[in-house]
């Protein structure tokens, strides 16, 4: 990857770096026709658009030279939307920059500001910050801008979203007119359309595809689960993948503070990054993650924009994205420039057609499965000490001669059974789960999300199988509270259940055939508690049902049957 002579700092930055191979979009910036001109770049995240901007503003700053003149104001000023995005962006375009002298300075919200300002002070040639806290070390004048040449907007996209478009202009309004303004941006809505006309003069448009950068190195999968079953679906595919770094995304703070105890109980390295963390806190669980004292990072959408984490190999959605931009972002946290990435959808069965309408709009082709088993984990834990560096690596004469100390005192099989008990100790248990089978999702053709309707039939259409709850009308039995715990405890849907029969000292409901020995021995492992689920006898299964009635249908079940149903479907 050679963009500048082998001598040039640059390059020297690069090799140590391993980098060979350039992304589509560092190549872009470096055309002829890029030079020197603004630039409006629509690429997706993990594109390697750090590096991109780094060398090509490059020249900008340095000319001909070879170094860069003695720090003093900025020549660069990188704005980005969140203080993890601004800290990468502070590690990249440091190592980029160490051979030419480059100091590199950052200003995000949640640090100390008078710090910052006394590191200002003693001179940076890029500096890098969030839009309120560069907008209010411009107005305390803590932030000269005079010699300034570029100016980069990163992810400006999620900058608008979040509310910072009077702050962006106001610090394009105060940067040198004859400055280089290169925008970022994941999409190129009206706005940010708008914004490139109003502060970019002749911008060279340059627009790499999400098809080639967006999913190429990204396996996508949908797990299916059961509807009590994430936790432990979760524990699985960590075991199963086995990533040396992972990121599990929810939906809400409780969520992540309730998985990652979980995670943390079954004996897995995890920290968490939410909202409610304190800056410094946000700092040492990324630290944890990158010098590997941590493995899985349990986190909100919010709090996990633009973290880049190395050796991040596996991404999980526990809960399912909002739409497909969500879904691009959760998952471009991995398969970053070149390296391969997994990322997994928790799917129950219920919410089928809602990912799949979910995944279409992203573009995205997924491998549908159920979730690993504790079988297929153990065979992998098999196949793994087999490669282990315990029985791989050379031999010492101190190890062979324990060895057959050992072999003199016991069985082969004995030794062979302590090695493989040591290796698991350090090992998270598998869970037992259950794959709640395709289901029946809709068949018809995709249409827009807006014409998606979860089909909820009302009564069984095809044979059923009768079952019993041992509580009833004396203990408050109610459809509204029943269906959800017949559903956690048999791992069922509720499109899988019929009638419900709701009597004086017990429940009677039925269950799809197609689903019920599934349904039986999913109840059998149930822990006995207050409500015991039991299959009837075919004789017992409300024969009369099928007796003719001479009053009409609704009115042949007594009151509170009718409102049984009513309130099921």
């Amino acid at each position: 990857m050679m963009f500048f002579p082998e001598s040039h700092p640059l390059s020297r930055a690069l090799s140590e770096r391993g980098y060979s191979d350039a992304t589509a979009v560092q190549t872009a910036v470096l055309e002829p026709g890029a030079q020197d001109r603004d630039l409006l770049v629509s690429a997706q995240t993990g594109s390697g658009k750090t590096v991109a901007y780094g060398l090509a503003i490059a020249k900008t700053l340095m000319g001909d030279a070879s170094m860069l003149e003695p720090a003093a104001e900025p020549l660069a000023l990188i704005v980005a939307p969140t203080r993890e995005l601004a800290l990468q962006v502070h590690r990249e375009l440091s190592w980029l920059y160490q051979h030419a002298g480059g100091r590199v300075v950052s200003c995000v919200g949640g640090m100390d500001p008078r710090s910052e300002q006394r590191m200002l002070g003693q001179g940076a040639h890029i500096v890098v910050g969030t839009p309120g806290r560069l907008r209010d070390h411009l107005e305390r004048g803590g932030l000269k801008i005079t010699r300034l040449k570029a100016v980069v907007l990163d992810e400006a996209d999620e900058m608008l979203d979040l509310g910072f478009r009077e702050d962006l202009e106001f610090i394009l309004e105060a940067t040198p007119r004859e400055r280089r303004t290169l925008l970022f941006s994941a999409t190129l809505p009206s706005d940010i359309v708008t914004m490139a006309k109003r502060y970019q003069r002749h911008a060279w448009r340059i627009a790499v595809s999400a098809g080639q950068q967006g999913h190429a190195d990204i396996e996508y999968r949908a797990v299916r689960v059961a509807p009590n079953e994430i936790e432990h679906a979760v524990v699985n595919l960590l075991r199963f993948f086995e990533s040396p770094t992972a990121l599990v995304f929810c939906n809400t703070r409780d969520s992540v503070r309730h998985l990652q105890a979980i995670l943390l109980e079954r004996g897995f390295a995890a920290v968490s990054l939410s909202g409610e963390l304190s800056q410094n806190e946000r700092n040492h669980a990324l630290q944890a993650l990158r010098d590997g004292r941590a493995r899985v990072c349990v986190a909100t959408d919010v709090a996990a924009r633009g973290i880049d984490l190395p050796n991040l190999g596996l991404v999980i959605h526990a809960e399912m994205p909002l739409n497909a931009q969500v879904l691009q972002h959760r998952s471009g946290r991995t398969g970053r420039a070149g390296r391969k990435g997994i990322s997994v959808l928790l799917v129950q069965l219920s919410r089928r057609r809602r990912a799949e309408l979910l995944l279409h709009s992203a573009n995205v082709q997924a491998i549908w499965g159920g979730p690993p088993s504790a079988e297929d984990i153990r065979k992998l834990d098999q196949e793994r000490l087999l490669q282990s560096p315990l029985l791989t690596r050379d031999l010492t004469d101190d190890d062979l001669a324990m060895a057959k100390a050992l072999l003199a005192e016991r069985a082969p099989e004995d030794i062979a059974a302590a090695l493989v008990r040591m290796y698991r100790s350090h090992l998270p248990a598998a869970e037992e789960v259950f794959d709640p089978g395709p289901g029946s999702p809709d068949s018809r053709p995709f249409r827009d999300a807006g014409e998606a309707r979860e089909r909820r039939p009302e009564r069984m259409s095809g044979p059923s199988v009768w079952f019993r709850l041992d509580v009833g009308r004396q203990k408050n039995a109610d459809p509204r509270w029943l269906i959800p715990m017949i559903c956690r405890q048999g791992k069922i849907t509720k499109q899988e259940i019929g009638a419900i029969r709701v009597l004086e000292r017990e429940t009677k409901f039925e269950i799809d055939a197609s689903v019920a020995e599934r349904f039986t021995a999913a109840v059998s492992q149930v822990k006995r508690g207050d409500v015991r689920i039991d299959r009837l006898a075919e004789s017992h299964a409300e024969p009369e049902r099928h007796k003719p009635s001479r009053r009409p249908a609704d009115a042949a079940a007594p009151k509170h049957h009718r409102k049984a149903e009513r309130s099921k479907s």
